[in-house]
């Protein structure tokens, strides 16, 4: 496998479409800190780190929806910067995602983190991926 994070984007993508209420996906540290945004940020219920499932460990993630309709809270999720083609941005280029509604998680010397802690920290980084 040579995109881990587009691979962890597509398992989130088609357990969604599949209307799932829990996906397992190896984990890693940086899958673990993306999970970590989309917790804090309210697009999935919980996740559980569980260390004894292989090697590398899992991550288990409780998929949100709606609960009148169904509907899920991750409307999109896209990979901005691919192994082939990274993408990087500045302080001043930093994107906005859906004029603000969506995130865009950007990895940081500071850490992995959204686009409006990046700006409040005056960082720029590596555009990984776009939420909303």
């Amino acid at each position: 496998m040579t995109d881990p994070i587009a691979d962890y984007l597509t398992r989130l993508r088609n357990a969604i479409k599949a209307k799932h209420k829990v996906v397992e996906i190896p984990a890693s540290n940086i899958k673990k800190e993306i999970t970590r945004i989309l917790k804090e940020k309210g697009y999935i219920l919980n996740y559980k780190i569980d260390e004894e499932a292989n090697y590398q460990g899992s991550i288990k993630i409780a998929l949100k929806y709606h609960p009148a309709d169904g509907t899920p809270a991750i409307k999109s999720l896209k990979r901005v910067s691919k192994p082939g083609l990274r993408r990087y941005c500045g302080i001043e280029e930093i994107p906005r995602v859906l004029n603000g509604l969506g995130i865009a998680i950007i990895s940081t010397s500071k850490g992995v983190v959204t686009d409006k802690e990046a700006k409040e920290m005056n960082v720029g980084g590596e555009v990984l991926c776009y939420v909303y």
